[in-house]
């Protein structure tokens, strides 16, 4: 189905109920004045979940051209940035999925004094012995999956945009995602086995989860998978707007090699009913658990975008479809987790708060945690994968 619906769609804010529930569920969350830059308590803050909404915005803005989403981008990009490009708010490590795309859309130079002091940032940060990222200062010697899509997007776009020749950052974007798939690969003979990735590692083995072998933690959490699964996808994407060189061959390489293991893994890993993914993954159908909507959006937008700008092969001969195992998820997510407010809006439900290993990393902690309503991770990707639903 073609997207030039969207352009009439989109040209209000929620007033009736759009026909793209891209539209719907991004004017949605606008008008309660989600990703805005600013948190809860209305303080600035530099946010991952407000990037991969900003990421959805984006694409929204270049396909219908409506200028609400790009003022609503640069709005809230101007909670944290200051008229000379100095970064407020609460600034730190996990904001580095800012990207410079700001600078490259308005031509203002503050978007690219600010993103100087992301990359320095990168430059700074600590790492394992083997050169991974630590995923924070209180989390030394860690590597988690979900620092994958924090940090390499920013310093592949970075790359890509202002360093280009720069062969040892294109070097070291490909190793973090190399370390990281290589420390946390579930191997064929784990109990439960996926052969997806577990949430972490601790290269220290300190952390009292930490596996004897290569120190990863006990279970594959659904989102921690979902957002390597992107970030996969969104560097490829980064990748191909340069000019073919020699200096991003290793890493499109291992990017399109990890896509070709990993997504018919996560294919697989689907409930055969429902086909929507579990938020612990190794544990199938155990009592507690339970599916999961962040994630699963995250997957539907992963498989989708990968088989339509061919980095993957859609060969239903090669263990099913991975265009139609993400169709059955998308109308699983929209049947259950999408609801119509009384006011028109589009509500999200179903997103686990948070996950995190800063204590035992089990099954127990996982279920632990609560479910939030309008929880814009999951709305976030639901945008994505609405935007890649909508072009089939």
């Amino acid at each position: 189905m073609y997207l030039t619906f969207l352009v009439l769609s989109s040209v209000t804010l929620v007033s009736a109920r759009p026909s793209s529930n891209a539209v719907w569920a991004a004017d949605s969350a606008i008008a309660r004045g989600q990703g805005n830059g600013l948190t809860s308590s209305e303080t600035p803050t530099v946010s991952y979940e407000h990037g991969e909404f900003q990421t959805g915005l984006r694409r929204l803005y270049d396909l219908t051209g409506n200028q609400t989403y790009f003022n609503y981008i640069v709005e809230g990009v101007g909670k944290f940035v200051d008229n000379n490009g100095n970064v407020g708010g609460d600034y730190s490590f996990d904001a580095f999925s800012l990207d410079p795309i700001r600078y490259n859309q308005t031509g203002s130079a503050k978007y690219r004094t600010a993103a100087d002091i992301f990359r320095r940032q990168l430059d700074e940060h600590p790492r394992t012995a083997q050169g991974q990222f630590w995923h924070k200062l209180m989390y030394p010697n860690q590597g988690w999956l979900d620092g994958i899509y924090m940090g390499e997007l920013f310093y592949a776009q970075y790359t890509a945009m202002f360093e280009p020749t720069n062969q040892t950052a294109w070097d070291d974007i490909t190793s973090q995602f190399k370390l990281m798939l290589n420390n946390t690969l579930q191997n064929a003979t784990a109990p439960n086995t996926t052969g997806l990735l577990y949430h972490g590692y601790d290269f220290s083995h300190v952390a009292s989860w930490a596996s004897a072998d290569r120190g990863h933690s006990p279970e594959v959490w659904d989102r921690a998978m979902g957002w390597y699964a992107m970030a996969l996808v969104d560097v490829l994407d980064i990748l191909s707007t340069l000019p073919s060189s020699t200096l991003t061959t290793e890493l499109r390489t291992t990017l399109l090699s990890f896509i070709r293991i990993l997504f018919p893994r996560i294919r697989d890993a689907a409930s055969p009913t429902s086909g929507v993914w579990w938020l612990v993954m190794t544990q199938p159908g155990r009592t507690g658990n339970y599916f999961e909507s962040s994630a699963t959006a995250m997957f539907v937008y992963a498989l989708l975008r990968s088989v339509r700008m061919g980095y993957v092969a859609d060969d239903p001969d090669e263990g099913g479809s991975l265009t139609e195992a993400a169709k059955k998820a998308y109308e699983y997510i929209v049947k259950n987790w999408v609801v119509e407010n009384a006011d028109g809006t589009m509500g999200w439900e179903g997103t686990v708060v948070v996950g995190t290993l800063d204590t035992t990393g089990d099954f127990d902690y996982y279920l632990s945690e609560p479910v939030n309503l309008n929880d814009l991770k999951g709305l976030a990707a639901f945008v994505l994968a609405s935007l890649e639903y909508e072009m089939l």
